[in-house]
């Protein structure tokens, strides 16, 4: 017999910021280092070069487009709240 199944623990929001500018960051500093390499990075491995930077622009774009979707997202259940359990019932069929 199957024990009985434990309820799904709550959801924990985290602050989208700090991974976002640590992994910003951190893509900030390995671009440095390869600068400061100069020639002696091997020209077969240059290409690192353009993935920090698209590692950077993607941190940029996320760090300034997740309030966006956050703030779309409150609103969008906040429509949804103002419309009561009768309008989805309604919607369904």
């Amino acid at each position: 017999m199957r024990k009985p199944r434990r309820p799904d623990p709550e959801v924990h929001e985290s602050d989208y910021r700090v991974p976002a500018a640590l992994g910003t960051a951190a893509w900030a500093v390995a671009l440095i280092v390869l600068l400061f390499m100069g020639d002696a990075l091997p020209e077969t491995e240059r290409w690192w070069i353009g993935v920090c930077a698209t590692g950077m622009g993607l941190g940029v774009f996320g760090f300034l487009y997740i309030p966006r979707l956050l703030r779309k997202r409150a609103e969008a259940a906040e429509r949804g709240a103002d419309r009561g359990p009768a309008a989805h019932d309604r919607s369904a069929t």
